[in-house]
């Protein structure tokens, strides 16, 4: 049984294709999302559909393979059953892949006044917010509440807080001004707030550099050695005492495991992920596998990163562990292969670091494009992902600006 449909646990689900088991898949959504690519939901770019795709179609060819949606809410180590708001489900191997969620460090204040980039659903109420006060700054005769209107202050300097700063930047300056007429982009403010002093601290002092031009470049106020002290409705407020006004603020600067590595009762690592030996299973479990953003997972050093590529390597090392399990076999120990990092800042920019090799501008934009559309996850995804990058860079134009409110 796999709890979770991510990178992790879809990666599982499909290396366990030819293993002599049957394969349950286990998630609160019935989609798996592309995470990298939200931002440009959230940014009006690219919609829904393009980004994630039903999980029961994504686990159509795999044969021994099936899906069940339900939220997961422990899981009884002892008994061995998954805990879920539908029941309990029995296992005989289990691989736990719930991944992460925004960490607001115990701080109510900023769980309410900001928002997240995690789930779908956060990103399409990002989308909303953001045309939203653009609506309600042309109805506004007061400057400074007009301007608090059109201000976006980003918390966190890391990729989903720059890639963020530069596309609700560019969505602004050069998409929506074209709309509002008596738009003055003087009064747009897009403030990234970063707690040390440089952005992107996974990558090079180099590329560090270079992110932070081309931030400057596109108009974003970058505000670093800034620790957020408090965030209310219409402001961010600073531990040195500076306010930020702003309407909308976005919060990137925490992420830790989901709840479910606290429901099981195991030892917890930083972040609230569970403690797993070198084979990535839970000590004194043999037939608990964690991977992905909830996996304590170590490189002798250090807690390995919480990225799309360890829970994809994780996902196939954990299922080659079972198959030998189930022929009697042992689980082996987990070697992490780094592939790099990557961010982009917006259009013509981007840094990637791959295997000792840096890139920046156009050069970084290029191999983040191909990157990323490589590994959307379906053929019709790609196509559609490309004619939306295509069309937003020769026109200047992007094509999901709407305000939808669901009902149920």
């Amino acid at each position: 049984m796999i709890a979770g449909a991510g990178f992790g646990g879809l990666t599982c689900a499909r290396a366990l294709k030819h293993a002599p088991v049957d394969v349950l898949l286990v998630d609160r959504n019935n989609y798996h999302l592309f995470t990298p690519l939200l931002y440009q939901v959230a940014s009006a770019l690219l919609d829904p559909g393009e980004i994630a795709r039903p999980v029961r179609q994504l686990i159509r060819p795999l044969a021994n393979a099936d899906f069940r949606q339900a939220s997961i809410t422990g899981v009884d180590l002892e008994g061995r059953r998954l805990l879920t708001d539908h029941g309990p489900i029995e296992y005989d191997y289990l691989v736990l892949a719930t991944g992460a969620q925004s960490d607001y460090f115990g701080n109510p204040d900023l769980a309410k006044h900001t928002m997240g980039l995690k789930e779908l659903d956060e990103g399409l109420a990002l989308r909303n917010r953001i045309l939203t006060q653009l609506e309600e700054s042309r109805w506004t005769a007061d400057p400074e509440r007009r301007r608090a209107l059109l201000s976006f202050a980003v918390v966190g300097g890391g990729p989903t807080g720059v890639e963020m700063s530069g596309a609700v930047s560019e969505l602004v300056r050069l998409v929506l001004r074209k709309d509002y007429r008596d738009l003055d982009i003087n009064e747009v403010r897009v403030v990234l707030i970063e707690a040390a002093p440089y952005v992107l601290g996974a990558f090079d002092p180099m590329l560090r550099d270079a992110a932070l031009r081309s931030l400057t470049r596109k108009g974003i106020e970058v505000m670093l050695d800034a620790k957020v002290a408090a965030v209310t409705d219409s402001a961010v407020r600073l531990a040195d005492g500076r306010d930020v006004a702003a309407c909308t603020v976005i919060w990137t600067a925490g992420v830790k495991a989901s709840d479910l590595g606290r429901a099981t009762g195991a030892p917890l690592a930083r972040q609230s992920r569970i403690r797993v030996d070198g084979t990535l299973q839970v000590p004194g479990h043999p037939v608990v596998f964690v991977i992905g953003d909830l996996a304590g997972a170590s490189d002798g050093q250090s807690l390995l990163p919480m990225l799309i590529p360890v829970a994809m390597q994780a996902g196939k090392h954990v299922a080659a562990s079972i198959s030998e399990m189930v022929g009697h076999g042992g689980a082996r120990a987990f070697r992490y292969k780094d592939p790099g990092v990557m961010a982009t800042i917006g259009r013509n920019s981007a840094v990637a670091q791959i295997r000792g090799f840096h890139f920046s501008g156009f050069a970084g934009w290029l191999i983040w494009l191909t990157v990323h559309l490589i590994n959307v996850i379906s053929f019709r995804s790609k196509v559609l992902v490309l004619v939306n990058w295509a069309w937003d860079y020769l026109f200047y134009d992007r094509p999901v600006r709407l305000i939808v409110r669901a009902r149920e």
